[in-house]
């Protein structure tokens, strides 16, 4: 293995060793964290394994770290589930997954065929792109801005880059690429890293981004600061807009009702306010703490329903043709979404309030 090699995959090695110790002690308010951990330890350990030293033989200590990644593709899909995915939970097929690709990794190590490892490598590839769908799938029901733009730019590259590797490795297996290869890989793995620390590190417990680090940016030095006085009246300022914002919004989800409406996309209702689009991403997650459009709308829907379902008047409507009037689009979504809040099939909520009335009125 060349110097310049062995530098390039040693300085990788060692930040992302160091970015998965400060992901992993964040763990707790990083919503990805634990799985973004698990990854660029995967990855710490691809750039050992992978190294053109080893491409003759691997000595019987290589084992576990190669173990490590070859886990890394679902390891990767998890880690874009927990980081995009709002509603992701952790479960046991999930380990299970995991699992069954590293037994796979290993038969396929033990066999050593071409179809084995195309095999292990067509895994990969089905995993990069489901990790790829979780990233790009609610783009644009996104409210986190830099989460939305966190999306296109860090997981795709990475699902790229990993699906290069692999493709690299169907067509030139055992390190039959050569050093160029194997250095090109390696300079490839330092950049990722590099953007992997600077991004990653910066995921706050919201889904948001302070950049370049886990902690709050540090006010101005007093020499740049904005003058108190000035600063008050632009705060000042901001919140008058957003309030009138508000009302606005306010005014056509519940006077107007346009929660009901088919296809309505954030791009529609900031025509409707004459406001940009990313302003009322803003002014949805910042000020009423939503994180995703579609859930903010199913808010308002789901109070409709749970008013009709309650109401005596409606106890002979079809429980779907009230769904269907308060802006939902299929009976699947909507009874996920009403038993997700409520705890209870509409069903069981509409016996419930209906009956819980006719004791009131009993007694």
């Amino acid at each position: 293995m060349s110097l310049v090699e062995t530098a390039v995959r040693g300085g990788a090695f060692f930040l992302l060793i160091l970015v998965a110790a400060l992901l992993l002690r964040d763990a707790r308010r990083v919503p990805a964290g634990l799985f973004g951990a698990l990854f660029a330890s995967g990855v710490a350990c691809y750039a050992v394994v992978s190294a053109s030293a080893f491409a003759t033989g691997s000595p019987a200590w290589l084992l576990p770290p190669r173990f490590v990644a070859m886990g890394n593709p679902v390891v990767f899909c998890l880690f874009a589930a927990a980081l995009f995915d709002d509603d992701f939970k952790p479960s046991w097929w999930h380990a299970l997954a995991w699992l069954a690709v590293l037994v796979l990794g290993a038969s396929c190590l033990w066999a050593g065929t071409a179809p084995a490892r195309i095999g292990f490598s067509a895994v990969g590839l089905a995993c990069n792109a489901l990790a790829a769908w979780y990233a790009l799938a609610e783009r644009s029901v996104d409210l986190v801005e830099v989460r939305r733009r966190l999306r296109s730019v860090l997981i795709v590259v990475v699902a790229l880059y990993s699906t290069m590797i692999i493709a690299s490795e169907i067509v030139f297996p055992n390190g039959s690429g050569g050093g160029t290869l194997s250095l090109g890989i390696s300079a490839g793995l330092l950049a990722l890293t590099m953007v992997f620390a600077v991004v990653l590190l910066s995921v706050n417990q919201n889904g948001s981004v302070i950049p370049f680090g886990l902690s709050e940016p540090q006010p101005l030095p007093s020499a740049v600061r904005t003058p108190v006085a000035a600063t008050a009246v632009a705060e000042r300022s901001d919140r008058d807009e957003d309030a009138r914002l508000l009302a606005g919004l306010r005014r056509l989800m519940e006077h107007d009702k346009a929660y009901r409406e088919e296809g309505l996309s954030i791009g529609g209702l900031a025509a409707r306010l004459n406001i940009a689009e990313h302003a009322l991403r803003r002014l949805i997650n910042q000020r009423l703490g939503h994180r995703n459009f579609n859930a903010f709308l199913n808010g308002y829907r789901l109070d409709e329903v749970a008013a009709a379902l309650a109401d005596p008047s409606q106890e002979a409507v079809p429980i779907l043709t009230i769904a269907l009037d308060a802006g939902f689009q299929s009976l699947g979504p909507f009874n996920r979404a009403f038993k997700s809040r409520t705890g209870m099939t509409p069903s069981e909520f509409r016996r419930e309030h209906l009956g819980r009335g006719d004791r009131l009125a009993a007694e």
